[in-house]
């Protein structure tokens, strides 16, 4: 794998989800790659369709999500990643980042990453910013992706993992105001039982979600997990202006090829060629 296709699949999957999910249930932070050690954390992949289309609630505003990991020893890590977002009245959204790859970067300068999806012309552009290129790929608008990430991390919409509701529980938090937008909020607490996964004691995972209704996306989320730390996911600087039309394209100095498409899969012994 290149280079640059790692670092499209890492800067996607730190993005994937930012169309919001739907009403407040259906969210729920799952783990990431591994018990989180230091560096970068793989949080899954993007493929295809990135989310549902949400249309007439355009914004701009910055998604930083700072995550906090306590050793055995009282030594911390922390690490914090923004993402630029804009979505327009059609639903069109388009995510900035210059990923934080930790160590894996050997040291050299990443380039600025930029992801655009279409569902309008079925297009989605994976760019590179630095360089000014990219990659281009097409779909059926309204059709289903043909992935999605596995997990929720860092404010990253997925699958979940199914869960006992017995161990689940769920509270109101009321309203409030975050970053001007008025956000519905909800605690859920699972608890994972003594020896379920050779833990001495019971174990809880803190979830905080404050959703907004007028985004129709989660602007605030506080996950507290003692196997693997906090993080917390945030939206600043928050603005309901329609963004310009120019933002969800390639600008015309860029160099963009079509993405190759996977080629199909053959077919096993007995099967249908």
């Amino acid at each position: 794998m290149t280079r640059m296709t790692f670092l499209v699949f890492f800067a996607a999957a730190l993005t994937a989800g930012a169309q919001g999910p739907g009403p407040m249930p259906g969210r729920g932070p799952g783990r990431g790659f591994g018990p989180g050690g230091g560096g970068a954390r793989f949080l899954g992949a993007e493929a295809g369709m990135p989310g549902r289309v949400v249309k007439n609630a355009p914004f701009s505003a910055d998604i930083v999500t700072e995550s906090t990991q306590t050793l055995p020893d009282g030594n911390h890590i922390r690490q914090t990643n923004t993402v630029k977002m804009y979505r327009d009245s059609e639903g069109r959204t388009r995510r900035e980042q210059s990923p934080n790859l930790g160590g894996l970067s050997g040291g050299a300068a990443m380039p600025s990453l930029v992801f655009i999806h279409d569902p309008v012309a079925g297009v989605s552009l994976s760019l590179n910013a630095t360089d000014k290129t990219g990659t281009r790929s097409t779909f059926t608008p309204g059709g289903r992706g043909r992935g999605a990430a596995l997990y929720q991390q860092n404010g990253i919409q997925s699958a979940r993992p199914r869960r006992n509701a017995a161990n689940l529980k769920t509270e109101s938090l009321g309203t409030q105001n975050i970053d001007g937008v008025m956000a519905e909020g909800r605690r859920t607490t699972m608890t994972i039982p003594a020896g379920q996964m050779g833990n001495e004691l019971p174990l809880q995972i803190v979830t905080e979600t404050w959703y907004s209704s007028e985004l129709q996306t989660v602007v605030y989320e506080k996950r507290t997990d003692p196997r693997y730390g906090e993080t917390v996911m945030r939206y600043t600087n928050v603005s309901r202006a329609e963004p310009s039309p120019t933002l969800f394209a390639a600008p015309s100095d860029f160099k963009v090829t079509e993405a190759a498409r996977p080629r199909p899969r053959a077919a096993g012994p007995g099967q249908n060629q």
